[in-house]
């Protein structure tokens, strides 16, 4: 098992190309063709979790946050970051990070794991991306269809929304005419030749436009592929920030104070800062992991109760502005449970490797 058997599985449930602009997910330390001899998933990849997969034998660190944002100029160990680098190649340990591309996606998220805990039902991503979805249409002898269509689902394409293996399909007749230069040992034929087809029709989004064309070449059975691609600007529903859900039934607290105890109690937090309570029933919540204050008007707008994240400014809180409930949980507490995501899918995908949850707690917070 080399270590980009394992990047590029965390890839397809977190396309890096859903990270936002600033971040820098991916693998930032390591040769990707080395075998790996055990992952330690943590939040924060610094100097205490290098130690730690020393101590436990692994040679790879999947982090939710990147050690590494900005450029490096000098490797002289003068702060943590060059240190953590420096200690980690010296160790031969690579340090792949999962950041805001798995904030952003709605199954095995870092929201939806927040949804998980506090019970909540009928999730959706609270905003949605505009993403641009590409359509393929091509033409398949009727005989070859489902081969070339489980090339296209195997990379990637026919994926909307809790389904695949998504198309549409017509049946028509195709034509075409042979000539010499095509085929120099037979003559330019007088006449059209006809062939049963169905036209197939596949959705996918941008960024596998390459791969997705590549399969279709090498399981189509033409020379000359005929096929052209549709730009569609939809909405993509199953990417983009923060979620939202309603309070399940098995999970009712009632009173805004009540639930606030009950989101202190099941998210693990010594802490819950909070704007003024409304006096309100609390039947829809809305949350993000990490900083999400630029979700506040996408929670009031969603009609959202509560909105549940974290780093909120004292000067932000006034923006509740009697219209909703800021819960700040802190920045830690309400990501330390991606640990146990990343954990839990990568021993389920990878049996034979060891696969740790940091022993560490690296927040930098302190509460008296």
């Amino acid at each position: 098992m080399k270590i980009r058997d394992i990047t590029q599985f965390l890839e397809k449930i977190a396309p890096p190309q859903y990270q936002e602009g600033y971040d820098n997910a991916g693998l930032i330390v390591g040769d990707p063709m080395a075998e790996v001899t055990g992952a330690l998933v943590c939040l924060d990849s610094i100097e205490s979790i290098v130690e730690e997969a020393i101590e436990r034998g692994c040679n790879l660190i999947v982090a939710h946050h990147p050690i590494v944002f900005k450029g490096l100029k000098r490797f002289t160990g003068k702060n943590y970051v060059e240190r953590t680098v420096m200690k980690a190649i010296k160790n031969d340990i690579a340090i792949y990070a999962i950041h805001t591309n798995l904030d952003s996606v709605l199954r095995q998220g870092v929201n939806t794991r927040i949804c998980e805990r506090l019970g909540l039902v009928n999730c959706r991503i609270l905003a949605p991306k505009r993403q641009t979805l590409m359509k393929l249409t091509t033409f398949v002898p009727i005989e070859d269809t489902q081969r070339v269509l489980d090339a296209l689902y195997a990379a990637g394409a026919g994926q909307i929304g809790n389904y695949k293996n998504c198309s549409f399909r017509t049946e028509g007749v195709g034509t075409f005419r042979p000539t010499g230069a095509a085929n120099p040992t037979i003559g330019v034929l007088d006449k059209d030749e006809e062939v049963r087809e169905h036209r197939i029709e596949v959705i996918f989004e941008q960024f596998l436009e390459g791969k997705v064309l590549t399969a279709l070449r090498q399981a189509h059975l033409y020379e000359d592929v005929a096929y052209y691609l549709h730009s569609l600007e939809n909405e993509n529903t199953e990417v983009g920030s923060g979620m939202i859900g309603d309070i399940g039934s098995d999970t009712e607290r009632g009173a805004e104070l009540d639930f606030l105890q009950f989101l202190k109690e099941k998210m693990q937090v010594s802490c819950v800062k909070y704007t003024a309570l409304l006096g309100k029933k609390v039947k829809k919540v809305a949350v993000c992991g990490g900083s999400g204050g630029f979700l506040l008007n996408h929670a009031i707008g969603a009609g959202a109760d509560v909105f549940i994240t974290a780093d909120y400014k004292y000067h932000e809180f006034f923006d509740a502005d009697g219209k909703i409930v800021i819960a700040d949980i802190g920045h830690f507490e309400s990501e330390q449970f991606t640990i146990d995501l990343l954990s839990e899918v990568l021993q389920k995908e990878f049996e034979k490797i060891n696969v740790f949850s940091t022993k560490k707690i690296t927040n930098p917070v302190n509460y008296l």
